[in-house]
């Protein structure tokens, strides 16, 4: 629960997240067209996501692919319910 309210407590990260969860999977090229920021600074957005469990990244060589994690989402919005 901490580790995912973390990652979405920053705007940017959470309109990343937002962007990702409306695709099947997004690349990293095409989400970096949407968001106007640096390279290092996408991947560490992209690291706090995927260590809070919301996303999975698939890397193919020098190319990477970003899954949505539905069902940690979920259960993070489970939990959140019964506060």
């Amino acid at each position: 629960m901490d580790s995912i309210a973390r990652a979405i407590s920053d705007p940017r990260r959470f309109a990343i997240l937002k962007k990702i969860a409306n695709c099947n999977e997004v690349s990293c090229t095409s989400l970096r067209e949407c968001q106007p920021i640096a390279p290092a600074t996408m991947s560490h957005h992209l690291k706090e996501l995927e260590q809070a469990g919301l996303i999975h990244i698939r890397r193919e060589g020098k190319f990477a692919s970003l899954e949505f994690q539905r069902a940690a989402w979920d259960a993070y919005l489970a939990n959140l319910s019964k506060i």
